[in-house]
C-alpha cells in the first residue's frame, strides 16, 4: 500500500476523517453524555467507533478495490442525544444491538439492494448533490468570519487546479493551516494525547428502549446514511454489491456495540472526498484513499481521549473550507448527472431541492424525503418509465447488421 499510495490518496483519507470528526464528534459526545457515560466510557465509545470504521473501511476497500468508507451515524447520534434521556447505559447498548441486528438482516436478505437497484440514476445524483450542497456553500459562508483564511485556501486551490491539479486540495489545506498559525487560531497546545481503553457494558433489553431508540436508530441509519452512501459509490462508477456492504457494517456494529459502537453505516459526505478525481486521477487507485481513511480512523480510536481537545484546536473555518473545496468536483459531477436526461430533469431537481432543504419529518433525514419527493414527481409527470440502474446492467443483444430488430 505504501508503494502505490500517493500524496493525494493520503490527503483524501485524512480530510475525510477530519471532516467526519469535526462535523459530528460533538454530537456523539452529547449522545454518550445523555446515556450517563463517564470519561472512560466516552473514550471507549470513540475507541469502538474508530476500530469499527477503520476495520470496515480498510477491509471493504481492499476486498472490492473501491473507496468504501464507513462512518458513524450522525443523525443516529443526534437521535440518541435526545432519545437516551432516562435510559441506562445497559439498555442503550441493548438498543444498539437491536439496530445493528436489523441492519445485518437488511444486508443478508438483500432487500435494501433491491430497492436501490430500482432507483433511477438522475434521482440518486440529485439526492447526492442535495446532501453535499451545504458543504459547497459552506466554503463561501465561512468567509464571513474568517475571510483571510478561507479566501487564501480558495485562491491556492484555483492556482493548484491550474498548475498542479492532482495536489490542489492538499495545497489548499496547507495554505489554510499556515494562515491559521499566522492568525493564532490553530491552538495545537490544547491537544493532549491519551490512549483509550475498552469498557464493556453488559446489554440489557427492554421494549421501551427498543421502540424509542433501537428501531428509530435503524430507520434513520438506513434512510439518512446508507441510502446516500450507496448513491456516492454509484455516482462515481463503483458498482459494488450493496448487500455485503450493509451486512458487514451491521455485523461489525453488533460485535462492538457493548463497547459503545452505536451505529456504523456507509459514509456519504466523507466518502465523496475519497471517490472523486481529487483523491486520485486513476479511478482504480482511489480505493487507497478508503484504506488511508481507515488507517486514520484506527488512530482516532486508539487516541479516543484526545478527540475532544483536537476539536477545540482546529478553527471551524478551516474545516468548512477544506470540506467545501474537497467536494467541489463531486457536486458538479452530481448536478451534471442529475440534469443530463430531459425526461428526468424535473424529478431530479425536486429530489435535489427537498434533500438540500434539510427537512426531517418523523426524525428521518432529508435524503429519504428528497428521494420520496422525486419519485412522486416522476409518477405525476412521466408517462413511461426510463432505464434504472438495474436496467443499465442488463447485457444487450448483439446486432449482426442483418436483422433490423437487432
Amino acid at each position: 500500500m505504501v508503494r502505490v499510495a500517493s500524496v493525494s490518496t493520503v490527503a483524501a483519507g485524512l480530510i475525510a476523517v477530519l471532516v467526519g470528526l469535526t462535523s459530528s464528534a460533538a454530537i456523539v459526545f452529547a449522545a454518550a453524555r445523555s446515556a450517563g457515560a463517564d470519561e472512560a466510557e466516552l473514550a471507549s465509545w470513540m475507541l469502538a467507533l474508530g476500530i469499527g470504521m477503520g476495520a470496515t473501511s480498510i477491509g471493504l476497500s481492499l476486498w472490492y478495490r473501491a473507496p468504501v468508507v464507513t462512518a458513524w451515524s450522525t443523525p443516529g447520534a443526534a437521535l440518541l442525544a435526545v432519545g437516551l434521556d432516562g435510559i441506562s447505559m445497559a439498555q442503550a447498548v441493548g438498543a444498539f444491538l437491536i439496530s445493528a441486528a436489523l441492519i445485518t438482516l437488511s444486508g443478508v436478505t438483500g432487500w435494501f439492494a433491491r430497492v436501490m437497484d430500482r432507483v433511477p440514476v438522475p434521482l440518486t445524483a440529485g439526492l447526492l448533490a442535495g446532501v453535499l450542497v451545504q458543504f459547497g456553500t459552506g466554503l463561501f459562508t465561512a468567509m464571513r468570519g474568517s475571510f483571510a483564511l478561507v479566501f487564501a485556501m480558495f485562491v491556492t486551490y484555483l492556482l493548484g487546479r491550474r498548475l498542479v491539479p492532482r495536489y490542489a486540495v492538499v495545497a489548499a489545506l496547507a495554505a489554510g493551516a499556515l494562515v491559521a498559525v499566522w492568525e493564532e487560531s490553530l491552538q495545537l497546545g490544547r491537544v493532549h494525547l491519551a490512549v483509550a481503553e475498552p469498557v464493556f457494558v453488559m446489554p440489557e433489553f427492554s421494549w421501551q428502549a427498543a421502540v424509542s431508540v433501537g428501531v428509530p436508530l435503524f430507520v434513520v441509519t438506513m434512510a439518512s446514511q446508507n441510502l446516500p452512501g450507496v448513491a456516492v459509490l454509484r455516482n462515481d462508477g463503483y458498482q459494488v454489491p450493496v448487500s455485503p456492504l450493509i451486512g458487514w457494517t451491521g455485523t461489525t456494529n453488533m460485535l462492538l456495540a457493548p463497547f459503545g459502537c452505536f451505529g456504523l453505516n456507509l459514509a456519504a459526505i466523507t466518502a465523496a472526498i475519497c471517490t472523486g478525481e481529487e483523491a486520485h486521477k486513476d479511478p482504480t487507485r482511489r480505493y487507497l484513499a478508503g484504506i488511508w481513511a481507515g488507517v486514520f480512523y484506527l488512530c482516532v480510536g486508539v487516541f479516543g481521549g484526545t478527540v475532544g481537545s483536537l476539536l477545540t484546536a482546529l478553527p471551524t473555518a478551516l474545516v468548512l473550507g477544506i470540506a467545501g473545496i474537497g467536494l467541489l468536483g463531486t457536486i458538479s459531477t452530481s448536478l451534471a448527472s442529475a440534469l443530463s436526461d430531459d425526461g428526468w430533469r424535473e424529478p431530479a431537481v425536486v429530489t435535489f431541492l427537498a434533500t438540500a432543504s434539510g427537512v426531517t419529518p418523523l426524525g428521518i433525514g432529508s435524503a429519504f424525503w428528497g428521494l420520496l419527493a422525486g419519485l412522486l414527481t416522476a409518477v405525476a409527470t412521466r408517462r413511461r418509465p426510463r432505464p434504472t440502474i438495474a436496467d443499465t446492467r442488463r447485457p444487450s443483444t448483439p446486432c449482426d447488421g442483418k436483422d433490423p430488430a437487432g
